[in-house]
């Protein structure tokens, strides 16, 4: 169960850590699809720092700092049911796996950290 937590949550970091620093780095696809589900840009640095910080948290959990981490799990599996919630407001469904693809890692983080405990 241990190396299943280990290996889920670095995957979950390394996506959050780089959807964050594409969002940093205004990234053509990012903007395209802030634009079609009607997100301001001016939301993007503190989405940034949302995801970062998620990251960050999963990090620390894995370090030693579980309820950390499982904090950090529900904030992104919180974050990503907006992010869902966004795109089926605005119909559009077309790209809608990549926020559910982050939304069940979240949510694997977040029950691998608990059963690992």
């Amino acid at each position: 169960m241990f190396a299943s937590y280990v290996i889920i949550t670095a995957i979950t970091i390394l996506a959050n850590a780089g959807a964050a620093a594409a969002d940093l780095a205004r990234a053509r696809f990012v903007l395209a699809n802030m634009a079609e589900v009607g997100v301001p840009r001016s939301w993007l640095p503190p989405l940034a720092v949302l995801k970062g910080a998620g990251a960050a948290g999963l990090l620390l959990g894995l370090l030693g700092m579980r309820p950390l981490g499982i904090a950090a799990a529900i904030g992104l599996v919180l974050f990503f049911v907006g992010a869902l919630a966004a795109h089926v407001r605005a119909r559009v469904f077309h790209n809608i796996a990549f926020p559910g693809a982050y939304v069940a890692l979240a949510i694997a983080s977040a029950a691998l950290a608990v059963a690992a405990h």
